[in-house]
């Protein structure tokens, strides 16, 4: 929502090097000042994304690609472009692919879309010859083990700089994931398999830290909120949220006063991510916290903070990707196939990413939540109508993290009113036929919900990931 301030998550930084072959500029003299203001426009459209930029200047030789191959590994990127302006040797940027360890985008664009072939002579031609040196980069950086991806195009070609922003947006969800704190408080849901995950496995594939916190980490700091912060909470909770004539003004003040605590969890450990669950007993003191965080934990996704129920590690975490990517992504499950109608409607009770509600969220009171113990209030909206990623984290036998992708739209249609989100999807095919391809991609039971299709950029984050992606369009 408009009103809850997002976090400033870490700019993604991107090393940038242009080259060509030092062998031409005594033939041709005009030709390297040519090339050095491509690469002055290439370096300021690259300053238009929203990414940190290290331009480490032009290089000529292997001399000089040693040099700037030192200084971006001091640099620390997160994606290195190297822009081929002519041809240049491999011995030019397989040091600065080495050394980095940060993913190479390899870019050749062209001053215009086509050379002027009656009046060119060949310091002209050169200047066209980006793509010369490709193929060349591309057999020596398998060769010593390097992936790589490219871009080949013009200089003002829309098309490419859309790619070229895809991998920059790809690399920032990298550097989120390799820099990242996920918190997982409580413990698994009980008989919750597929949830299940060695925690091991998320550093292993994505990197980045889990942070294993108990429920009392969240009590003695929402035992320490005042009356007042509850009473400016309750305030907030009623400028955002719709209140159903069903919520308990002790249940909002509690969830409030969580809702302090849960921001004071997430700052003072420093996370990105929470997954939470704790079952309690009798209406004890961890039992109504658990109840009490569906206000909280959707304020801080809402930020920017992804937080998922159940234990759901895996589902926070594709939460994480999808926001950081700029589609929100909520918390969702199956909740029941509408074959009158062709579609898939999808929700969960719980926490829900506020940014992408079709309206302004509801908030339910509930005397009982499904298959939980503990009451309070809950959240109930819709997806904002139009194009929709339906995306989770599968993990594998042998250990290794999958992307599962489906692009649908949501669609109007009748919603339960019971305090869970709710959306209604199609997926431009009968239900049950998705349903059982999605289910067979090896998916758990959750994943996130997020607007906009979103395969590109999902298959990028992969490709930089190293993951597996797995797109179900029956």
């Amino acid at each position: 929502m408009n009103t809850l301030p997002r976090i400033t998550p870490r700019r993604v930084k991107v090393g940038l090097v242009a080259g060509g072959l030092g062998a031409y500029w005594p033939q041709f003299p005009d030709l390297l000042p040519q090339l050095q203001r491509s690469a002055e426009r290439v370096s300021a459209r690259m300053r238009g994304f929203d990414a940190e930029i290290v331009d480490v200047g032009f290089i000529s030789d292997a001399r000089e690609g040693d040099e700037a191959a030192e200084k971006l590994r001091a640099a620390g990127c997160d994606l290195i472009v190297g822009f081929l302006t002519t041809y240049m040797t491999a011995t030019m940027l397989v040091p600065i692919a080495q050394r980095s360890g940060a993913p190479m985008l390899l870019i050749n664009l062209q001053p215009t879309e086509s050379m002027e072939h009656a009046t060119f002579d060949t310091g002209q031609w050169l200047a066209y010859c980006g793509a010369c040196p490709l193929p060349e980069m591309a057999n020596a950086f398998t060769r010593v083990g390097v992936p790589f991806r490219s871009v080949s195009g013009y200089l003002e070609d829309e098309r490419a700089w859309e790619r070229i922003g895809r991998w920059i947006r790809a690399a920032g969800v990298r550097a989120a994931l390799r820099h990242g704190r996920h918190g997982l408080m409580g413990h698994l849901y009980p008989g919750m398999l597929d949830v299940a995950t060695d925690l091991t496995l998320v550093s292993a594939n994505f990197g980045g830290h889990v942070e294993v916190l108990e429920f009392d980490d969240l009590r003695v700091r929402t035992e320490k909120v005042t009356d007042a912060e509850t009473g400016e909470r309750v305030a907030l909770a009623r400028e955002v949220f719709e209140l159903a004539d069903s919520v308990n003004e002790e249940d909002l003040a509690w969830a409030a006063r969580v809702s302090v605590g849960l921001d004071r969890l997430a700052e003072d450990f420093g996370l990105d991510s929470l997954a939470y669950y704790h079952r309690g007993l009798d209406g004890e003191v961890h039992e109504r916290l658990g109840a009490g965080m569906i206000l909280g934990a959707s304020l801080l996704t809402a930020r920017g903070i992804p937080a998922a129920g159940e234990y759901e590690l895996r589902t926070s975490l594709a939460m994480l990707i999808m926001d950081r990517l700029g589609g929100g992504g909520s918390f969702t499950e199956l909740q029941a196939l509408d074959f009158a109608r062709g579609h898939v409607e999808m929700g969960h009770d719980g926490p829900a990413h506020l940014a992408i509600s079709s309206r302004r969220p509801l908030l339910r009171g509930l005397g009982v939540y499904h298959g939980k113990r503990g009451w309070g209030v809950s959240v109930e909206f819709d997806v904002k109508r139009g194009p929709v990623t339906a995306f989770g984290l599968r993990q594998a036998r042998d250990g290794s993290f999958g992307f599962v992708v489906s692009e649908g739209e949501v669609v109007a249609g009748p919603l339960l009113q019971i305090g869970n989100t709710t959306s209604r999807v199609d997926f431009g095919c009968d239900p049950g036929e998705w349903t059982d391809a999605w289910s067979a991609s090896g998916i758990s039971h959750h994943w996130a919900l997020g607007t906009g299709h979103r395969l590109a950029d999902l298959r990028a984050v992969a490709d930089l990931m190293g993951a597996e992606v797995t797109h179900v369009q029956p």
